[in-house]
């Protein structure tokens, strides 16, 4: 018994030595491939210094695909032709060969006739654009359909009044202008109904837009009290942030005492997703310190939570990642494919508009961020990163993203596929 518990020893120890002195180590799980991979200098237009501040994507020309509009600062807003594979082409002059101060594009069907059409908001010139697609990725200008012009800045468009037709909502703002001296422009939202029986033309309803609606850089509609139609939530340069809700023929009413706002934000796009899973609909709003001067404002990004009855309490603080620089936009995409809406949050350093990485924040499907930026995104994805876009460009069934920069390469991340989800 004794010799056998000594053999037992031996071996045992011999084992650990054998171990021990191994230089062998065990194996590693690999490291979690990132979701998205940068493609931008194969399937995008070289264009390093372009302020392609929005991008907007649909299928103008009718092959199946997803094209890409991009809303330029001062410069020809451009239409970018995909292949079917993710790669883009400039199709030049498409809208126009006139300089504009474009700051945000949205694409809809705005006189059913079966394509697209697109809508630009300018700032600067206040010249605000309309152009009608023929399906063959051709556009016609008729911005005149507007019924007025505005120093634009955010831009939404939805059926606000219930008749089945694609209405415009405009953002504006009262900054003195640069490029057109004249009288400070009125701040007030543009509110343009399409009349439905002249289906692309437009009816002035912005007197049925309260008066708080001003200074307004970014808009989203969506349902929020559950009757059926689309209220909004207005990101606004100059405090408060504001809440209409509609009475479904496109007339709003202030609610902004549901919304808790603890601190003066100036915010630049606001966001409207069920971060929590719960069935209800919530806002992230994502805020400056400045626009490129002195540190003034809290930038930090803001998310406020539903509580089930049409209120929203600011929760930021335990389900944010804290930070201290500027945003100017981002997008809700569920980059993991877990099922919860996770964000892309751009960064720009403030004071001084330095580029900075896209961040990447990841939901744990109760509306708590994390920031993943390192596991989910290239480190190539530097820059003053703008808003964004998303849909599948490379025809894999994954959503992929285009980035627009502010004097930055517009960029473009196809979706992989991540070993990690």
């Amino acid at each position: 018994m004794g010799f056998s518990r000594s053999l037992t020893g031996v071996g045992l120890m011999a084992g650990l030595f054998v171990a021990g002195s191994s230089h062998s180590q065990p194996a590693q799980p690999p490291a979690p491939l990132p979701a998205y991979r940068d493609a931008t200098a194969t399937n995008v237009p070289v264009a390093p210094d372009l302020h392609g501040l929005d991008a907007a994507v649909a299928d103008v020309d009718e092959d199946g695909d997803l094209d890409v509009a991009i809303a330029v600062e001062m410069g020809l807003s451009r239409l970018y032709l995909n292949d079917g594979t993710g790669k883009l082409t400039w199709k030049q002059g498409v809208f126009g060969w006139l300089e504009h101060d474009n700051e945000h594009v949205r694409f809809a069907d705005l006189d059913k006739d079966g394509h697209v059409d697109v809508v630009f908001a300018s700032e600067e010139d206040q010249r605000n654009q309309i152009f009608l697609g023929d399906g063959k990725a051709n556009f016609r200008d008729v911005s005149d359909r507007l019924p007025h012009q505005s120093q634009g800045n955010g831009l939404e468009i939805g059926d606000v009044n219930g008749d089945g037709l694609p209405d415009i909502v405009i953002g504006n703002t009262d900054e003195p202008p640069r490029l057109n001296p004249g009288p400070i422009p009125n701040p007030h939202i543009s509110l343009f109904l399409n009349d439905p029986k002249n289906p692309g033309h437009f009816i002035d309803a912005s007197a049925n837009v309260p008066a708080s609606a001003r200074n307004t850089q970014g808009i989203a509609l969506a349902d929020l009290d559950k009757d059926g139609d689309l209220d909004m939530v207005l990101a606004n340069q100059d405090p408060p942030n504001v809440l209409l809700f509609n009475d479904g023929k496109g007339k709003f009413t202030d609610v902004s005492d549901r919304m808790e706002l603890k601190v003066p934000l100036e915010t630049r796009e606001v966001h409207v997703f069920d971060a929590n899973g719960d069935g209800h609909l919530d806002f992230a709003f994502f805020n400056l310190s400045s626009n490129a001067g002195r540190w003034d404002k809290d930038p930090q990004t803001r998310i406020l939570i539903n509580d089930g009855k049409d209120r929203w309490k600011d929760e930021t603080a335990t389900r944010f990642p804290a930070h201290q620089w500027s945003s100017w936009a981002a997008k809700v995409v569920d980059f993991n494919y877990d099922g919860a809406p996770d964000l892309l949050v751009g960064s720009i350093a403030v004071p001084g508009l330095g580029p900075r990485p896209l961040r990447a924040w990841k939901n744990d499907g109760k509306g708590h961020f994390t920031d993943v930026t390192e596991s989910t995104l290239p480190p190539t994805m530097i820059g003053r990163n703008w808003s964004m876009a998303s849909g599948d460009l490379d025809g894999d069934g994954k959503t992929d993203v285009v980035v627009g920069g502010w004097g930055t390469q517009v960029r473009l991340l196809l979706t992989k596929n991540p070993s990690w989800r």
